[in-house]
C-alpha cells in the first residue's frame, strides 16, 4: 500500500487573525492546505489512470463517505457518470450514500456499521474500485467497507485526513491530506477534480487512438 504524505504538519492560522477577519483567515488557510495537497499530484495523477484503465474495461467504482464526504462520493459519481468537461461516454460509478431506501433499510436491520459494506457486498466485483472518502480516517462503516470490498477481490482506495488512521491500514492505497476537518473536505474535491481531469484526459485519449 502507498500512502502518500506531506512533508511539513499543517498550521491553521485561523485563531491568528490579527484584524479578525475569520474569511481571510479561511482563505489563508485554505491556500496553505492546498499547497500541502498539490504534494499528493504524482499519486492522484496514478489514481485517474488507473480508474480510467479500469473503467473503460468494464468494471465500475463505488463511492462511500458521511456527512460533507457523503455529497462529495456523490459528486464524483455525477461527473463520472455525466460528464466533468467536455462531452464522452457515461462511466459506471455507484455512490452507496445516495440509495437512501437500501441506507435506511441496511442502518435498521444491521445496523449503521453495514451501511455500506452490505451495499459492497451487493455490487462489487473483482477488479471494481471501492473509493472511501473520510475526513477522521475513523468512521466503522467505511472502515467495514474496505473489509468487504477485500473480500470480494475489489480494490479499496481512502481518501482522508491526516494518516496513517485505522481506515488506510484496511484500504490497498490512500492520499492523506493534512489540515483541519473543513480544508480538507475543501481539498478532497480539488483532489476529486484532478482525478477527473486525468480520467477525461485517458478516456478520450483512447477513445481517439482507436478511431477509424
Amino acid at each position: 500500500m502507498t500512502i502518500t504524505h506531506t512533508t511539513a504538519p499543517f498550521r491553521s492560522r485561523r485563531r491568528d487573525a490579527v484584524d479578525g477577519n475569520r474569511v481571510a483567515a479561511h482563505f489563508e488557510d485554505l491556500r496553505d492546505a492546498l499547497t500541502c495537497a498539490s504534494r499528493h499530484a504524482e499519486h492522484l495523477e496514478a489514481w485517474g489512470v488507473e480508474l480510467a484503465a479500469r473503467l473503460r474495461s468494464g468494471s465500475r467504482l463505488l463511492v462511500a463517505g458521511n456527512g460533507g464526504s457523503a455529497a462529495e462520493a456523490q459528486h464524483l459519481a455525477a461527473e463520472l457518470v455525466g460528464r466533468y468537461r467536455g462531452d464522452r461516454d457515461a462511466y459506471s460509478a455507484i455512490a452507496l450514500s445516495a440509495e437512501t431506501s437500501s441506507l435506511t433499510a441496511i442502518g435498521n436491520d444491521y445496523g449503521f456499521a453495514e451501511v455500506f459494506a452490505r451495499q459492497v457486498r451487493a455490487h462489487a466485483r473483482v477488479g471494481d474500485i471501492v473509493l472511501l472518502i473520510s475526513t477522521s480516517g475513523a468512521s466503522r462503516n467505511l472502515i467495514e467497507a474496505a473489509r468487504a470490498a477485500r473480500n470480494v477481490g475489489a480494490v479499496t482506495w481512502a481518501l482522508t485526513g491526516e494518516g496513517p488512521n485505522p481506515l488506510t491500514t484496511v484500504c490497498d492505497d490512500a492520499v492523506c491530506i493534512d489540515g483541519a476537518a473543513p480544508h480538507v473536505q475543501e481539498c478532497q474535491l480539488a483532489a476529486i477534480h484532478a482525478v477527473c481531469e486525468v480520467f477525461d484526459s485517458q478516456v478520450t485519449d483512447a477513445s481517439a487512438g482507436g478511431a477509424t
